[in-house]
């Protein structure tokens, strides 16, 4: 009976740990590729600490017949007896005695096992996690895989061949957008994100953590939707407590993870913490020729690293309305960086959060946080206004003010394809938020500059977006046509 009961425990333990939270999109157009009568190969990428690796180790595990991650800094040596171990660990092969001298050998000893095993099995999933690491100078990776995808696995109907990488802009570039021998040759791509509101709720309940909407959201405000961060957090912790532990202990997690990310993705990360850094003291973002003129870096450098940094899901991109791609402004979206710059990064010692979350600079800074969680979920936000269907682009909207007319900046415009414009008020406030005849009066200036200003003729809507329902008076019917809470952010998108 003893013997029963932990085998069961063992076996209920080992299905749990396969369970993956949230990641429907992902998880839908995995099962449409297992379906497949064809080799695919699959690019999968995104943001360090997203969740990569966990998404396809355990979603696939079934399927799974090599598994190998590349060693950050390591020599080819040293990737080769990676290589060689997990082969002898999945054919338990006693005939070779020798670690491949290179790659070539590698694929070649790989291709072997995998046309003995594709005829036992219906789908096999061959997963080289890290795959920018395997890349080591003068090694010829790039030139050996696409031998081994071309000659080979390719010709494998029943082989998915996954390759992963937190280094997102090295999956683009020498996979995705390949010149070369990989040209077009990646079949199926997948972007990780992090956890919306939702998927992070239903993380967080699946540890046994019950915490309220307001209180996921001020976490989201903190660490965004990473499970690698939200994972730390243990039951019957309030929000004070959840972070205090990992953003101001000496243990916590998040205190020195800052550099950690960075210096773990780009070569020279120097200047894109350095880009990250300015942009988290311009909350509204900035151009680039500004972002130039304010850090002081070359344009050349600048340039590639935006771009990365975007890849890596950083930092994000708008065309303000009316406004040309030169215009573009960029916006350091990434919650844990914006937190850290804003309230880790100068720590004193012995700080206590509770002291900073009751000042006024953690209460206005709340208002900023809770605007960059509405661009984080814009398909939440259609759907909660019923435009899910309406082709939108998301824009904001700055006017430097003239003889005529004064300045007037609008945060969150859509825009939107059935001739009409959406404007959204965000406001985070702990009661129900009441509008005043001085910030009603404010709307209308804004309003009416904006439409003078650009000359629109499309109809013009105000949304209120806010913590709780706000309160309905006067001045709130005569600005606003709707409004959403909070809670209408946590839904599937």
């Amino acid at each position: 009976m003893w013997y029963i009961c932990v085998h069961l425990f063992q076996y209920s333990f080992k299905f749990m740990t396969q369970i993956v939270i949230g990641r429907t999109p992902e998880k839908q157009k995995l099962d449409a590729i297992m379906q497949s009568k064809q080799a695919q190969f699959l690019a999968v990428y995104g943001r360090r600490r997203v969740g990569k690796t966990y998404l396809i180790r355990q979603y696939l595990s079934k399927q799974m017949v090599f598994d190998l991650s590349g060693q950050k800094e390591a020599s080819l040596e040293i990737q080769m007896e990676n290589f060689f171990a997990e082969y002898l660990l999945r054919t338990k092969s006693k005939r070779q005695k020798t670690a491949p001298a290179n790659w070539q050998e590698a694929f070649q000893l790989l291709n072997n096992y995998l046309i003995r095993i594709a005829k036992t099995k219906k789908n096999i999933v061959v997963f080289l996690d890290e795959m920018p690491w395997m890349d080591t100078p003068k090694s010829n990776f790039i030139s050996a895989l696409e031998h081994f995808w071309n000659q080979y696995a390719s010709k494998i109907d029943n082989l998915l061949l996954v390759a992963c990488g937190s280094a997102s802009s090295w999956i683009l570039k020498k996979l995705i957008r390949a010149r070369g021998g990989l040209y077009n040759r990646v079949t199926q791509r997948i972007k990780l994100k992090p956890f919306t509101l939702d998927e992070t709720k239903l993380f967080l309940q699946a540890n046994h953590i019950q915490l309220t909407p307001q209180l996921i959201t001020e976490i989201y405000m903190v660490m965004g939707g990473i499970p690698h961060y939200l994972k730390e957090i243990k039951p019957g912790q309030s929000t004070a407590q959840i972070i205090d532990a990992l953003c101001f202990k000496e243990s916590g997690l998040l205190l020195d993870e800052y550099d950690q990310i960075y210096y773990s993705l780009f070569k020279n990360a120097s200047t894109h913490i350095s880009i990250v850094n300015t942009l988290a003291k311009h909350h509204y973002g900035l151009t680039q020729h500004a972002l130039v003129q304010v850090s002081k870096l070359p344009q050349g450098s600048i340039s590639k690293a935006l771009v990365e940094l975007e890849d890596c899901d950083f930092i994000s991109t708008g065309i303000p309305f009316d406004k040309k791609k030169k215009d573009t402004i960029y916006r350091l979206t990434d919650n844990y960086s914006l937190f850290y710059n804003k309230f880790i990064k100068n720590v004193k010692a012995k700080t206590n959060w509770q002291s900073i979350y009751n000042s006024a600079v953690y209460k206005s800074w709340c208002g900023y946080a809770f605007e960059n969680i509405c661009f984080l979920h814009v398909p939440q936000i259609q759907k909660a206004l019923g435009i899910a269907g309406i082709t939108s682009n998301i824009n904001a909207w700055f006017f430097a003010g003239n003889a005529n007319y004064n300045g007037a900046q609008i945060d969150m415009l859509i825009d939107r394809a059935d001739k009409c414009v959406t404007i959204c008020e965000v406001k985070y406030t702990e009661g129900n938020f009441a509008l005043n005849k001085k910030e009603a009066e404010k709307l209308q200036q804004r309003r009416a500059v904006f439409k003078n200003i650009t000359n629109t003729k499309k109809n013009i809507f105000t949304t209120l977006i806010t913590l709780h329902k706000p309160v309905i008076n006067a001045y709130y019917l005569q600005e606003f046509q709707t409004y959403i809470t909070h809670e209408q952010l946590f839904t599937d998108n």
